[in-house]
């Protein structure tokens, strides 16, 4: 027996309906299958969104687990290797004696306070994590949880960037940016796994603060307000960068003062997000009363004084209710603001309460600045300016997408998508002063160009309807694509031309981005390249004596790539294969980190570079003649010197590679180390023809002599 089964929303649905007991039973089932299954059209979209989020989630994931593959889990690069070394520190000793850990190995003689010297946010995240997992009975190893830190935050990226396209223009802008975020190699190349650094959880914390903070301004909501200080919170207990946000968005709130755009909802946000966050962001002692006494920051306390008087000039106009009376009353308010503000920064920058822009702060804004007067922060290699290969590697097609969003955006101004332009456009100014913000512009270029990818997809697929529209109306009436201007069949022919060049553009556009050579593929390629300074074990490089005949080593497995040397400078009681366990080891500051992390031996510069002082000592101990840089060393009470040489293997980036910078570095803070006395004519050698200062100074005459007894 055939009947009809009436639907939720009133339609017809036919069913097998049999007499027998089984028949019926097995209608019932099909019946209600098909009734659940059933949704409508806001279910279906719902749906295929989240299904959308999970695989863009998934895919963020295993994207950057190619380094695991290839290699295997381990710690890469420098910086990680002291962040796992503290968090692994933190996990046995606990956060009371982690924030009080005094670290004799580094830095020696001084030491290092550890918890007040870092940005703990990283560590306590991982720690979290490795609790968490051992509370549900997981058994990691705290390794493990660092090696894939990176991974799973750039995970969480994507979804924080979904709902900020979504915020800022539509859901299908927030999809195509959580596609984008996923597999950019600009954020890929410092969120691989097993680079455990700060840039892993602070680009999730700098986008989270930047969505909710641009939520609370377009809703005036007081709890969206207090979410994004917690945010910010986050950002700053994680990495330095959070200078960006700070000055992001103050710049972002005068705009829109300008611009006649204040609002109480302005007015909320900021100070809620202003007040609450300079408040928690003290409690990190690394920044401290930084927040009300650097220079850095003082853009948003002056537009937080700012946003009072806008608060109190609406209060009075509302009051007077007399225009004129108003506008002399506002001439004078504005004159006295400026004044005082003017007078109160003089007198904190002169009375040394306001402290000045740091050196880094001022590289931003002059790129030349750096290398004529602090020449450490010149000689990372990431803080130099960038080239447009760079851009192209990091971006591809994004490049080309993030001016036509930029359109977009100006052509629907808002609240909102004023911040995104102001977010894409500084951003990228800094990455080209610094090859390393590419980091912090990823985001932005991803949420500008999926704004470009949707609204043109939206234009195209509504110019793809053309042809059924124009069917509908009818031969002989006008037709919008031909203005009134012809009748017929010629109305069918716009239309069906219209309509083709819709879905050929859209697809060519889906064609661009994800077919095999282009976007996809290159995306792809990046985790393979991206894994730089890997530490690779070193059972085949040459370890050799200089002074004394007996073979020492480190503890462990050295991290150098390629050939190093181990140069002994007096007699110690180590015997075998490893060094002593008080032995000090001096290297450039490029190892630090690893030395003591890996090899577990003290050090006398490390990666930090808190004392620039400390480390041009090290620098004019490798460049001045080995007698004197005896006696340097002896000063230190140094026991090894490790100098790393990639003669023998090719190796680029060894310490005769950084030689200039060594002397750089030291001639800053010692006159008698000069650049001109290590040229040959204004050009470095490292040969038989370089200059004889180089050729008998500490750092090249082991080297020389490792190349000649290998010739």
């Amino acid at each position: 027996m055939v009947g009809k089964v009436e639907g939720a929303n009133g339609g017809v649905k036919s069913a097998q309906c049999g007499s027998k007991a089984t028949d019926l039973s097995a209608s019932n089932t099909s019946c209600f299958s098909l009734k659940t299954l059933k949704l409508k059209t806001k279910q279906q979209e719902l749906l295929i969104r989240v299904s959308i989020l999970c695989l863009v989630y998934i895919l963020a994931f295993i994207t950057r687990l190619f380094s695991v593959l290839r290699y295997e889990s381990m710690i890469h690069e420098f910086d990680p290797y002291f962040n796992y070394r503290t968090t692994l520190f933190l996990t046995q000793k606990g956060f009371y004696e982690f924030w009080n850990w005094f670290d004799s190995e580094s830095w020696y003689p001084l030491g290092r306070i550890i918890g007040g010297t870092l940005y703990p946010g990283l560590m306590v995240t991982a720690a979290l994590i490795y609790w968490s997992l051992r509370f549900l009975r997981f058994a990691v190893h705290i390794r493990e949880v660092c090696v894939l830190t990176a991974p799973f935050f750039a995970s969480n990226t994507t979804i924080v960037a979904y709902f900020f396209g979504k915020e800022l223009w539509d859901s299908g802008a927030g999809l195509v940016s959580a596609a984008l975020i996923a597999i950019c190699p600009g954020y890929i190349s410092r969120s691989v796994a097993g680079s455990y650094d700060n840039e892993g959880v602070a680009i999730f914390a700098l986008l989270l603060t930047f969505y909710l903070f641009v939520k609370a301004v377009n809703t005036g909501s007081l709890a969206w307000a207090l979410a994004s200080a917690f945010g910010y919170f986050y950002m700053v207990s994680a990495w330095g960068g959070y200078v960006f946000i700070i000055n992001l968005i103050p710049l972002y709130v005068m705009v829109l003062l300008i611009t006649g755009r204040y609002s109480m909802r302005l007015y909320v946000a900021y100070n809620c997000m202003y007040v609450l966050g300079m408040l928690l962001a003290m409690q990190i002692r690394f920044v401290g009363f930084q927040h009300v006494q650097s220079g850095e920051h003082m853009a948003a306390m002056g537009v937080f004084f700012l946003m009072q008087v806008f608060y109190f000039l609406d209060w009075v106009k509302y009051q007077l209710n007399d225009p004129r009376l108003f506008e002399a009353f506002l001439r004078i308010t504005v004159t006295c603001a400026v004044g005082v503000g003017a007078l109160a920064l003089g007198v904190g920058t002169a009375s040394g309460y306001i402290s000045p822009w740091t050196g880094r702060f001022y590289s931003l804004l002059d790129p030349t600045y750096a290398k004529d007067h602090i020449p450490i922060i010149a000689s990372v290699s990431e803080h130099q300016p960038t080239a447009w290969s760079s851009f192209m590697f990091d971006f591809h097609i994004l490049l080309f997408l993030f001016p036509a969003g930029l359109y977009f955006c100006f052509k629907r101004l808002s609240d909102a998508t004023i911040f995104i332009v102001m977010y894409g456009l500084t951003s990228m100014y800094f990455a080209g002063v610094m090859v390393r913000l590419i980091l912090v512009a990823t985001p932005a270029v991803c949420l500008v160009s999926a704004i470009a990818v949707s609204a043109t997809i939206k234009n195209l697929t509504q110019l793809a309807r053309v042809k059924s529209k124009v069917a509908h109306t009818g031969t002989g009436k006008r037709n919008f694509w031909c203005k009134g201007f012809f009748e017929g069949e010629f109305p069918y022919i716009c239309a069906h031309i219209g309509s083709n060049m819709g879905v050929y553009t859209v697809l060519h556009l889906i064609n661009l981005c994800l077919s095999r050579g282009m976007v996809l593929l290159h995306c792809f390629l990046v985790p393979f390249t991206c894994s730089v300074d890997m530490p690779l074990i070193a059972h085949g490089s040459h370890q050799k004596h200089i002074h004394l005949p007996q073979l020492s080593w480190l503890q462990g497995v050295l991290m150098v790539t390629g050939s190093f040397l181990m140069i002994t400078v007096k007699h110690t009681s180590g015997s075998g294969k490893n060094t002593p366990q008080d032995a000090k080891v001096m290297s450039w500051w490029d190892y630090g980190y690893q030395i003591t992390a890996m090899g577990n031996r003290t050090v006398i510069v490390d990666n930090n570079t808190w004392n620039n002082t400390h480390i041009a000592t090290v620098g004019r101990a490798m460049s001045s003649y080995e007698d004197e840089a005896y006696e340097i060393m002896r000063s230190l009470d140094v026991d090894y010197v490790l100098v790393v040489f990639g003669g023998v293997t090719g190796y680029s980036s060894d310490d005769i590679n950084k030689f200039l910078w060594m002397v750089r570095i030291g001639g800053g803070v010692f006159p008698v180390i000069k650049e001109p006395d290590y040229l040959v004519n204004g050009e470095y050698r490292v040969d038989k023809g370089a200059a004889p200062k180089m050729l008998n100074c500490l750092i090249q005459s082991p080297c020389q002599k490792e190349q000649l007894e290998d010739e």
